[in-house]
C-alpha cells in the first residue's frame, strides 16, 4: 500500500509539472465511469451503502485530525480570520442568492439550487494551506482560517441550507435529515476529536490511509452520485450552453471573491502574507465537505444536478488559484520570503 502511495504521488507530481492535477483527472474519469457504467439495482444499494460508511469515517478522520489547540492558537489574527469567515458564510451565500435572479435559460432552477448550495459551504483545509504555502503566504495563519473555516461549517452549512434551500429543487430538510447530518457528520467529527489523542499519531504514521479515505470517498459519492444522475437522465437536461452559462458565473463569482478579499485585506491593514492568505482561503469551497451533506440535503435523482456547480467550481478554484499563486511567488521578494 505504501509503495502504491508513492507510485501515486510521483504520477502527480509529473502532471503537475505539466499543469495537469492528477486528482482532477480522476474526478472527470469517474463522471465518465458513471456515465457509461451507472451503478443499477443492486449494485447502487450497495454503493449508497458505501458512500454513507464512508462519509462516517471521512468525518471521523477530519475529527482526529484537526487540533483544536492550533485553532485557538491562531485567534489573535482576529480581523483575518473574520474577514475569511465573512467571505465564506456571508458574501458567498449573497451572491448565491443572487443567482437566483438570472433566468432559468441562463441557469435553470435545479443548477440554480446547487450554486446557491456551493455557496453555504467551508472553505478547503488543503488546497487553501497549499496555495499559501506556494505563495509565500502566512502559512500557519491558513492553517488556524482553514480549521475555522472547516469547524464553523460543521454546524453553520447545515442550518443555513435549512433557511435558504428549503422546497429548492426537491430539497425538504426534515428531522430525518437533521438526524442525518448528526449521525454521518457531527457524530463521527466528535468522535473523532474524543479519541483525537490516540488516533492521531498514529495517522500520522500511515498518511496513506487519510489519503486513500480522503480522495477515495470522493470518487466513491461522485460515482454513486452521477449513477443515479445518469438513471435521471441528467445529460439530457443540461445543454453545452447550460454548463457554458454555468462556468462563467462560477468564475464571476470567484472573481468578485478574490477582489474582495484582496481589497479589503490591504483596507484592514494586513501584512502581504496575511492578504495572500484571506485570499486563498476565503476564496476556497470543500468539495469533501460539500459532497456528503449533498447526499443528505437532496433526493437521490437530484443529487446528480446538485453537485454539477460544485464540481466545476472546485475546478476552477484550483486552476485559477494555481496562477494567483505562482504569480505572488514571482513577486515574492527576500524580505516577504
Amino acid at each position: 500500500m505504501h509503495l502504491a502511495t508513492r507510485l501515486l504521488r510521483a504520477f502527480d507530481r509529473r502532471l503537475h509539472r505539466i499543469g495537469i492535477d492528477g486528482y482532477l483527472l480522476l474526478l472527470l474519469g469517474t463522471v465518465g465511469l458513471a456515465t457509461l457504467l451507472p451503478a443499477r439495482g443492486a449494485a447502487a444499494e450497495l454503493a449508497s451503502d458505501s458512500v454513507s460508511v464512508a462519509v462516517g469515517l471521512l468525518f471521523f478522520l477530519y475529527g482526529a485530525r484537526l487540533s483544536p489547540q492550533e485553532a485557538l492558537a491562531g485567534a489573535r489574527h482576529w480581523r483575518l480570520h473574520l474577514l475569511i469567515l465573512g467571505s465564506t458564510f456571508v458574501l458567498f451565500p449573497l451572491l448565491g442568492e443572487a443567482t437566483r435572479l438570472l433566468p432559468s435559460a441562463v441557469l435553470a432552477p435545479q443548477l440554480a439550487t446547487g450554486v446557491l448550495f456551493l455557496t453555504l459551504l467551508s472553505s478547503t483545509v488543503q488546497s487553501s494551506i497549499a496555495f499559501t504555502s506556494m505563495a509565500r503566504g502566512n502559512v500557519a495563519a491558513a492553517i488556524c482560517a482553514a480549521t475555522f473555516s472547516s469547524l464553523v461549517g460543521i454546524v453553520l452549512t447545515p442550518l443555513l441550507a435549512a433557511w435558504l434551500l428549503a422546497g429548492g429543487a426537491g430539497v425538504r430538510i426534515s428531522g430525518q435529515q437533521v438526524l442525518d447530518i448528526v449521525l454521518q457528520l457531527l457524530v463521527p467529527f466528535a468522535l473523532g476529536q474524543l479519541l483525537r489523542r490516540w488516533v492521531a499519531p498514529w495517522l500520522k504514521r500511515h498518511r496513506w490511509l487519510t489519503m486513500l479515505v480522503d480522495r477515495g470517498s470522493i470518487l466513491l459519492i461522485v460515482y454513486t452520485a452521477f449513477s443515479e444522475g445518469v438513471r435521471e437522465g441528467i445529460w439530457s437536461r443540461v445543454t453545452i450552453g447550460q454548463l457554458l452559462w454555468l462556468a462563467a458565473i462560477c468564475l464571476t463569482m470567484l472573481a468578485l471573491v478574490l477582489l474582495f478579499t484582496g481589497t479589503a485585506a490591504r483596507r484592514l491593514g494586513l501584512s502581504r502574507a496575511d492578504r495572500i492568505t484571506a485570499q486563498f482561503c476565503g476564496s476556497k469551497k470543500s468539495l469533501a465537505n460539500g459532497l456528503p451533506l449533498a447526499t443528505i440535503l437532496f433526493p437521490a435523482a437530484a443529487v446528480g444536478m446538485a453537485v454539477l456547480p460544485l464540481m466545476l467550481f472546485h475546478q476552477l478554484q484550483l486552476m485559477v488559484c494555481t496562477v494567483l499563486a505562482q504569480r505572488w511567488a514571482r513577486q515574492a521578494t527576500p524580505d516577504h520570503s
